[in-house]
């Protein structure tokens, strides 16, 4: 085998597994969760599953987040079905354990799961081009419309307050009270840039909560890496990783994939005279979403496409600040400055996106134009 588990025995008792294993590849594109491929022997046909440790340590709820996967992938295998798709590579499914659970707890506490393997596929790390972004948009708009009908409100919330920008807002505000590394005094700029936007953070929690707009089940980390792609066409097949599902605002999820993906250079970039947010890869994203989602979603959640870009890039550009000065003890970091170049990109982007938000609109409503849709 190529790689080994301690408890590799533990999980072939606990799992229902056909055939017999030949290999177990570790995956090494996650940064939460431990990901491993068990290839076995089928009467001379491979079968690969998907094994995955569950981070408790982030996912403090695990029942809760496994109730959610479930209910969720139960609904998109029934909707991937009624629409004539092959459900073994559009949705992810859970095999539980042999005793009827989504997880099963090994002899040393660990939580782990068992996903089918999507074959004849691939994930990507960055935006190549705008067929890409346009691809992995028409994915994560299709996951949407596919949930529509979803009673968001009996999922769990497995990470409180995840997207309340108003919440995260107030943690930010703590983290600079507290100054748990001393480091505050050194970035009184980015600490300044943040609170001169903090009207920004109420305005999607406050529209939801006077019902003009509807709450959805959100993916909440819609990188480019959770869609597969097909290897032949190149189409997004199927969105994974769904540990953060929960309800939320779909403005959640379309404005961290432009953040992330319409960006111009990486997250950590250190010369920020190379980030800026490109408009053509925008337009691409928005094309591509309103293609698969549009149908399904208000005219104020398209209205507020252009704007959720913006408050997700301040969101996220605030937590890497707040996590620099808690002293790094959230997200992993390279070097000690890791935290603060990521949070100079993001508020470099927040920035643009301001100068550019009069063109974002128009780039909106000419993709609602040129699909028909009419709210």
């Amino acid at each position: 085998m190529a790689e080994k588990i301690n408890t590799a025995n533990e999980l072939l008792a606990a799992f229902t597994f056909e055939g017999e294993l030949e290999n177990i590849k570790q995956l090494h594109d996650g940064h939460i969760n431990d990901t491993y491929v068990f290839d076995f022997n089928d009467n001379g046909k491979t079968r690969r599953y998907l094994v995955q440790v569950l981070n408790t340590g982030i996912f403090k709820m695990p029942d809760a987040l496994m109730e959610n996967v479930v209910g969720v992938t139960n609904h998109l295998r029934k909707a991937v079905i009624a629409n004539g798709g092959d459900p073994e590579r559009e949705c992810l499914t859970v095999y539980p354990a042999k005793d009827g659970k989504p997880y099963y707890i090994d002899t040393e506490g660990k939580f782990w799961r068992c996903y089918n393997f999507i074959s004849d596929a691939h994930s990507c790390q960055s935006v190549e081009n705008k067929e890409v972004f346009f691809n992995a948009a028409k994915a994560f708009g299709k996951f949407q419309n596919m949930l529509a009908d979803y009673p968001g409100e009996t999922l769990s919330e497995t990470i409180p307050n995840f997207h309340n920008t108003r919440s995260r807002i107030a943690d930010f505000k703590k983290a600079v009270a507290d100054n748990l590394s001393g480091r505050a005094e050194n970035v009184k700029e980015e600490i300044e840039f943040v609170l001169a936007r903090e009207a920004d953070c109420s305005v999607l929690v406050d529209l939801l909560a006077a019902g003009e707009l509807p709450l959805r089940v959100t993916h909440n980390d819609t990188k480019l890496n959770n869609v597969m792609f097909d290897n032949k066409t190149n189409e997004g097949i199927c969105v994974v990783d769904l540990d953060t599902v929960m309800p939320g605002l779909s403005l959640y999820d379309f404005g961290d994939s432009i953040r992330f993906g319409a960006s111009t250079a990486s997250e950590d970039e250190k010369d920020l005279s190379k980030v800026s947010m490109s408009l053509e890869l925008f337009k691409a994203y928005t094309l591509g979403y309103l293609t698969t989602a549009g149908e399904s979603l208000t005219a104020k959640e398209i209205e507020y496409l252009p704007f959720s870009s913006k408050l997700m890039t301040l969101e996220c550009g605030m937590r890497f600040l707040g996590d620099y000065i808690n002293g790094d003890t959230y997200f992993k970091t390279a070097y000690p400055e890791h935290n603060l170049d990521r949070c100079h990109t993001q508020f470099v982007l927040v920035a643009d996106m301001e100068q550019k938000m009069d063109e974002m609109k128009k780039i909106v409503a000419e993709c609602c134009k040129e699909l028909g849709i009419e709210k």
